[in-house]
């Protein structure tokens, strides 16, 4: 069976290291995505994608694949309310600098068709890079989950 890809390509006045930190660390995550990313970003570590609140409930979880800071990150990507029933994915981040931006590239792979996952994320990333645009650059992310 052939899988899905979706990649996404967001410009950012900042730099590769602000956005890298944005991406890695939850206290920023938090500020523009309303969930945290936990972990130590080594490869090999697990990682989760938490709710800020005091449930603290695992969204999105998987393994850290690569971690070079502050130029590529990729993991697989887990629904554990899916009970096993959704196959894992994988998800790169490359950070590129370009002039006075950097070029953050999203690719989301190994999607099955038609998948729940493949809507969500379809939906789910433009809105998350759109907010960590605009939290780099203005100091306010978006609310995008309204």
């Amino acid at each position: 069976m052939s899988q899905e890809t979706f990649v996404y390509v967001v410009y950012i006045a900042s730099t590769p290291q602000k956005i890298w930190d944005a991406l890695v660390r939850g206290e920023l995550t938090r500020q523009y995505w309303g969930h945290e990313n936990v972990s130590d970003w080594k490869r090999g570590s697990r990682w989760k994608h938490v709710t800020a609140d005091a449930k603290r409930t695992v969204r999105i979880e998987g393994e850290v694949l690569e971690a070079d800071p502050p130029r590529r990150l990729a993991m697989t990507w887990e629904d554990p309310e899916a009970g096993g029933k959704a196959k894992r994915t994988r998800v790169t981040m490359t950070l590129e600098p370009v002039k006075d931006m950097v070029r953050l590239t999203v690719r989301h792979d190994e999607l099955p068709p038609g998948s729940d996952m493949l809507r969500k994320i379809s939906e789910g990333w433009p809105r998350v890079l759109s907010s960590l645009k605009s939290f780099l650059e203005t100091g306010r992310p978006l609310d995008t989950w309204a």
